[in-house]
């Protein structure tokens, strides 16, 4: 079929259009950036205004009577089909953003981005002084928000459902809450399991010493280079919460946290974020300046970075190469020997904060935060109510009590950012990216010997041929049908964790 020169001048006005709404989108984000890296602290208040002003911009012109114009146009019977591949996808992408934009009040929206730029500062300081009562006013004002957010969207069964949809298209409780009680049944056995095994590995080398930052952000740079991170695209920051933005897949901005006496958590959180950053820097760069050059969804993202943190990171193979260069950068780990090494960093101990926990635990973590948000959003819980639920369910899950708030329900950022319905997509990441290395290591003849040599390219070249290059052009649900040859499925995941756990603490199912 021939595309009519009615339909070409809208598809180019369209993008265009597009263009201009990405780039405010792209500098609200660099600004966001800042704000949690290197902004005086006084700057918060205006900071406020200035992304509230940018965001009332996007959504004035996402919402424009030009944008309908052209989303009607090129929505109607018999148009999509005779556009390529790429406009098709935009098309799909961009009418989903528009047709939720149109529900959310724009006075919602600026409140929601002013509200939570200055929440950011009083989570800071909360968290510092351990005391949450300082961010309960604000935590209440963004629960309201996202509750107000949730209503205007609509939804089914949960106002949840509403905040889901925005990180992970389609996911709802229903399909959730089963998916938490399979994961439960499989990892407390486990858990059990190996705290019942004789074998304890010695961690104390892992937080004994002094550990200079610059060697551990040096360090870290260097794994990220041999990983595939583009620093000529990209670089690495401090910030309270690690985490990664940018404009475009050739400004990738990616920070971690470092703690001296901790020679792991950096590197770790590095490799974490970095897996995030090289799927920004291999999308596609035509889709630049578009809603398709970011990931699918929240999942599949987060797949890529528990990859690299996790399969790899955490892997004998990867420290069969990089254990020396460690052992020279920190001279007091030559005592240590790989074994050692290697089963500390993969100990199996309950922890209090999320983002050090070890493999077997984290889903519990994600677990407690999923069932406290959606009773929170949900209205039955009251937000004063949430320090006393968080230590009820830490002790219930993993069989600890959080000391004080800042081991408790102020550790993650998310709730400042108003990031309710985030922290789901942790959980699916860690199945979708179990999924995706099983197949990684059919695919890529001897992968794993690859790693041990240092050899980490060809793993990366293999994630951005397969499911980076597309960026949302396909939704999670193609991507890992297309990759894996079959949907989601989390017994990949679970076999990886008693695979590994079971040899490591000599036990079985």
């Amino acid at each position: 079929m021939q595309t009519s020169t009615a339909t070409t001048a809208s598809i180019m006005a369209f993008q265009s259009l597009v263009n201009e709404i990405h780039d405010l989108n792209a500098t609200q984000a660099l600004l966001g950036w800042d704000l949690e890296t290197y902004m005086p602290e006084k700057g918060s208040p205006m900071r406020a205004k200035q992304m509230a002003t940018l965001a009332k911009l996007a959504h004035n012109m996402m919402t424009s009577p030009e944008m309908e114009e052209h989303l009607r146009h090129l929505r109607q019977s018999g148009i999509p089909e005779k556009l390529d591949t790429m406009s098709q996808a935009l098309v799909r992408e961009v009418g989903r953003v528009y047709d939720k934009s149109r529900k959310t009040p724009l006075e919602l929206l600026q409140e929601m981005v002013e509200t939570t730029a200055e929440a950011h500062k009083i989570w800071v300081e909360a968290r510092a002084n351990k005391q949450f009562k300082q961010f309960e006013p604000v935590l209440r004002k963004i629960i309201s928000l996202n509750q107000r957010f949730a209503e205007a969207q609509g939804y089914e069964d949960s106002p949840y459902d509403a905040l889901l949809d925005e990180y992970e298209p389609g996911l709802t409780v229903k399909q959730l809450d089963p998916l938490f009680v399979k994961l439960k049944s499989e990892i407390v056995p486990l858990l059990k399991a190996i705290q019942n095994s004789d074998h304890t590995p010695d961690t104390s080398f892992l937080f004994d010493g002094f550990f200079p930052a610059e060697k551990q952000l040096q360090f870290s740079r260097q794994v990220l280079t041999d990983m595939g991170f583009d620093f000529e695209a990209g670089r690495l920051d401090l910030s309270a919460h690690p985490f990664s933005s940018g404009s475009s897949s050739l400004d990738v901005r990616l920070t971690t946290r470092i703690d001296e006496h901790d020679v792991f958590s950096a590197l770790s959180s590095s490799m974490h974020e970095g897996g995030h950053g090289m799927y920004e820097q291999g999308v596609n760069p035509a889709l630049n300046r578009t809603p398709l050059a970011e990931g699918t969804s929240l999942g599949i993202h987060e797949s890529q970075s528990r990859m690299w943190e996790n399969q790899v990171g955490r892997s004998r193979a990867f420290w069969l190469h990089y254990f020396s260069s460690l052992q020279e950068t920190f001279p007091e780990l030559k005592r240590v020997t790989l074994d050692q090494f290697y089963h500390a960093i993969n100990r199996v101990r309950p922890s209090y904060i999320r983002v050090e926990a070890d493999e077997v635990t984290y889903n519990l973590h994600i677990l407690m935060r999923y069932e406290i948000e959606k009773a929170l959003i949900e209205g039955d819980m009251r937000v004063d109510e949430v320090p006393d639920a968080w230590a009820t369910k830490a002790q219930e899950y993993l069989g600890i009590t959080p000391t004080n708030d800042a081991e408790g329900c102020l550790q993650d950022i998310h709730w400042s950012h108003g990031s309710f319905g985030y922290f789901p997509t942790y959980t699916l990441g860690n199945l979708y990216s179990a999924q995706f290395f099983n197949t990684a290591k059919k695919q890529i003849d001897g992968l794993e010997s690859k790693i041990a040599q240092g050899n980490l390219q060809s793993l990366k070249s293999w994630l951005n041929r397969e499911i980076h290059w597309v960026g949302k052009m396909e939704t999670a649900g193609t991507i890992v049908q297309r990759v894996t040859g079959e949907p989601l499925n989390a017994q990949y995941f679970v076999d990886y964790l008693w695979t590994k756990y079971g040899e490591i603490f000599k036990i079985s199912r």
